[in-house]
């Protein structure tokens, strides 16, 4: 074709196997695209272009099932593609529970440690009014060896100096 067209001819089964010719190798037919899939499936888990070829791989897989194609080699790549499929949704609900279990225990952290003020500040002053129950998220904003200091300190600060001290930080 002419140059100003910038189109060129690709004869996929004459690529070669190299990860730049991968994507154009799984749109290819028969061993070109077994073989395209089999490298596919042996990226690491955590190969961004895995992530993103088998994206569009589902997506090709859910036109395919979409239209009801009852070509032989398009039924053999659904087949193909399932296994990866479910093992990249196995991975993603992995990935999503120890996001959860992590934010779980970071909120758990943060609440014990609201706690511990709340009671501290029960405690020290007998109860816990509106007026200080203002002093927890600063508090709680302060890095852990600030707030452990300042907590020494609160047992001999009265509650005008405390209240104070948080009102001159503002």
């Amino acid at each position: 074709m002419g140059d100003s067209l910038r189109t060129a001819i690709v004869v996929i089964h004459q690529l070669p196997k190299t990860s730049e010719t991968l994507w154009l190798r799984l749109l290819g037919r028969g061993t070109v695209q077994k073989q395209a899939i089999d490298e596919l499936e042996a990226l690491p888990q955590d190969n961004p272009f895995r992530a993103v070829a088998l994206e569009m791989l589902y997506n090709l897989r859910q036109n395919l099932q979409v239209n009801q194609s009852n070509d032989a080699e398009e039924r053999e790549l659904i087949m193909r593609l399932a296994p990866l499929y479910q093992q990249d949704r196995e991975q993603a609900i992995r990935e999503g529970e120890q996001r959860g279990i992590q934010l779980g225990e970071q909120r758990g952290i943060q609440q014990g440690q609201r706690q511990l003020i709340e009671n501290f500040l029960r405690v020290r002053f007998g109860e816990l009014d509106e007026e200080l129950s203002t002093l927890i998220d600063p508090l709680l904003a302060l890095p852990a060896e600030e707030m452990t200091a300042l907590m020494l300190q609160l047992a001999t600060l009265s509650r005008e100096e405390l209240l104070g001290r948080f009102s001159e930080t503002d």
